[in-house]
């Protein structure tokens, strides 16, 4: 969900702010959902939030966002961040979730999509950029909890990695880092995996569509959610968080609609949750 342009710095700033959070650190959570989705987002064609591409100030420092993240290509230190900022509204005022495949960067338009490699191991992860950060000189990239579980940061702390964007224009041509264009693939479509998984005969399929930590705001949505989409909603508590699902879906097929919707409707967030019946 989207933010006005006027509050975009407020809460860019904010990024840097403890005061705003319940953690002074950051940490790893203290649950970790079995049901992770390690899949690569999809790159697509998404338009940036005009208020991203303003130049803003954190800790003293300025900052000049790309017009473009077309050809950009960057090799450097990775980081990752998780607890502290999990449920928290990211930059493009979207809901930040560790467990997604997800990332921050200082001067990408958001959204933008990357490629990341872990240059130690050669793991790579393709990750939606949402949020700014990290506002640490020697660092390129933040990679969410997921992203930096998958390609082997959480040991280290930091990486170094090459960033490389996956940019698709409206055509649906795709432009990874400085390479040339590759001509539109029919693959190419909402942010989901790029390899659809199956889920096991004895797990249920849900749609996460956000974790809150207000119970309140958490079961109005739910409420305003099912009535929408005509599905029932839950909010469970895991981690400290109500997580908002949907669910259960029939089947793969019903849940990809289901999936695709929500973020044409503005839930860029939403991913799919496996769970025991």
């Amino acid at each position: 969900m989207r933010i006005g342009i006027l509050l975009l710095t407020i809460f860019i700033a904010a990024c840097a702010d403890n005061g705003r959070y319940s953690q002074h650190t950051d940490s790893k959570p203290k649950y970790i959902d079995e049901n992770i989705d390690f899949r690569d987002v999809t790159p697509r064609f998404e338009p940036y939030l005009a208020a991203s591409l303003r130049p803003y100030t954190v800790l003293g420092k300025h900052y000049r966002p790309l017009k473009t993240a077309k050809g950009y290509e960057k090799t450097g230190i990775a980081s990752w961040y998780g607890q502290k900022f999990h449920g928290h509204l990211t930059a493009n005022g979207e809901v930040y979730n560790m467990f997604a495949m997800s990332a921050a960067h200082k001067t990408l338009p958001l959204p933008s999509f990357v490629r990341v490699t872990n240059l130690a191991n050669g793991k790579q992860a393709i990750v939606r950029i949402n949020d700014r950060g990290p506002f640490h000189q020697k660092r390129i990239i933040d990679l969410s909890y997921a992203a930096a579980m998958k390609i082997g940061v959480l040991d280290t702390g930091t990486a170094k990695v090459k960033v490389e964007v996956m940019h698709v224009d409206e055509q649906g041509t795709l432009v990874v880092g400085n390479q040339s264009p590759t001509p539109p693939q029919p693959t190419l479509g909402p942010a989901t995996s790029q390899v659809a998984s199956q889920a096991a005969p004895s797990q249920q399929i849900y749609i996460q569509v956000a974790a809150l930590q207000d119970e309140t705001k958490a079961q109005r949505l739910a409420s305003g959610l099912q009535n929408q989409y005509k599905i029932n909603a839950t909010a469970p508590i895991l981690d400290g968080l109500f997580r908002l699902r949907l669910g259960p879906l029939s089947d793969e097929s019903r849940a990809n609609d289901l999936l695709q919707k929500l973020r044409q409707d503005g839930f860029d967030s939403a991913f799919r949750v496996f769970t025991a019946p």
